[in-house]
């Protein structure tokens, strides 16, 4: 009924993009905070820096927390700037200053749009729950339950392994799979008895490398060829497709080929502006 082998016992959600209708907030935030930094830039020597793109979004932010992202993107362009500190004000020219600015705006956007969510994932969340599995909220937002809370969905979970966890365990963040790990051990199982559910390509990768019996990539943007190169065993556009699904004898029986390559980033849910995350992998 799920589309799980039959020794899961505990599923992993990724927040954004998995269960809450965010990303595209999270994108036009990241663009708007880099588009307005890269502005004020002196011309190099090969003219004004390009704006933030569709491709720098995927490929250096999406999946990250906030602070990863935000070092990802400066690297790419060349750009080094101080590290600051969690306190700077948001914009300045510091690694911490730009990731406050974006999550200003994030925050801001989310006040006036709100937080939708995916209901074939809450219908598949309930029906895993009906069905007796443990399910957990794995994300590198530092105010995921408050954003789980907003949505209606902090009843339906658990545990969440969030960014203020990861701090304070020490975990690495995506592509790591420390906080995915740690997620299960909140369920009481072990990798080989748990599901990760991603729609990043670092978060596919740390399901791969924590081994997990079944990863499963949730794809909103036209990426499944991605997720499935980076690590998802079977890749989704909605996980209310799993329920019509039979479960498979094993769980590696359609795991792709393991492959190398960098890892595309996803978007958290935002965490409060000196709220410093240690995650390499999902976005702020």
């Amino acid at each position: 009924m799920l589309g799980l082998p039959p020794e899961v016992r505990g599923l992993l959600f990724d927040l954004d993009g998995v269960l809450t209708r965010t990303a595209t907030l999270h994108a036009a935030a990241w663009k708007q905070m880099f588009d307005d930094f890269l502005a004020g830039l002196d011309d190099g020597p090969d003219g004004p820096q390009p704006p933030f793109s569709d491709r720098d979004y995927d490929r250096y932010v999406d999946g990250r927390p906030r602070l990863d992202g935000t070092r990802a993107f400066l690297a790419s362009r060349g750009i080094t700037l101080p590290e600051g500190s969690p306190g700077d004000a948001p914009g300045t020219a510091t690694v911490h200053g730009l990731s406050n600015r974006k999550n200003d705006l994030v925050l801001a956007m989310m006040a006036s749009q709100g937080v939708d969510v995916y209901p074939g994932s809450v219908r598949y969340v309930d029906a895993a729950r009906e069905a007796g599995l443990g399910t957990a909220v794995v994300s590198s937002s530092a105010n995921a339950r408050d954003v789980l809370q907003s949505a209606g969905l902090a009843d339906r979970f658990d545990a969440v392994v969030d960014g203020r966890v990861a701090g304070e365990q020490g975990l690495a963040g995506k592509p790591a799979p420390d906080t995915f790990l740690a997620g299960a051990r909140a369920l009481g199982v072990g990798p080989a008895q748990a599901a990760v559910f991603e729609d990043a390509i670092a978060g596919v990768e740390a399901g791969r490398a924590g081994n997990f019996a079944r990863v499963v990539g949730v794809d909103r943007v036209g990426q499944a060829d991605e997720l499935a190169r980076h690590g998802a065993d079977v890749v989704v556009t909605d996980l209310a497709e799993l329920l019509d699904e039979p479960e498979p004898a094993h769980a590696s029986a359609d795991r792709a080929p393991e492959t190398e390559g960098p890892g595309g980033p996803h978007e958290p849910d935002p965490e409060p502006a000196q709220a410093e995350r240690t995650e390499g992998g999902g976005p702020a």
